[in-house]
C-alpha cells in the first residue's frame, strides 16, 4: 500500500484525498519530486500527519473537507480545499 522514495521530513506539498474509509496520500519535495503515494485508513491519518514538518495540503471540497482541514491545521498544515469547477464554454 506504500511507495515511498525520500525521508518523509522533506514533504513541501500534498495531495489528499478524501474517502470514507481509506485515505490516498501523494506527496512530493520542493523540487516537485515524490516523496511518497500511499494509502492510510481513516484511523492513521491525523497520525500520520502529527509526524510530518508543516506543509501545504490540498483535498477535493467534499462533506468533510472542512473537518479534515480543521484537524490537520491543528498540527501546523496549511490544509485547503479545492471545489470542481464548471466547464469553460467554447
Amino acid at each position: 500500500m506504500e511507495k515511498t522514495n525520500a525521508d518523509l521530513n522533506t514533504v513541501a506539498t500534498i495531495g489528499l484525498d478524501l474517502a470514507k474509509h481509506v485515505f490516498q496520500v501523494h506527496a512530493v519535495d520542493a523540487a516537485g519530486r515524490a516523496v511518497t503515494n500511499r494509502a492510510l485508513r481513516r484511523k492513521d491519518v491525523l497520525a500520520f500527519f502529527e509526524r510530518l514538518p508543516s506543509c501545504l495540503i490540498g483535498m477535493e471540497a467534499c462533506g468533510s473537507a472542512h473537518h479534515w482541514a480543521r484537524e490537520l491545521a491543528k498540527f501546523g498544515h496549511d490544509a485547503n480545499s479545492e471545489g470542481s469547477r464548471p466547464p469553460i464554454p467554447k
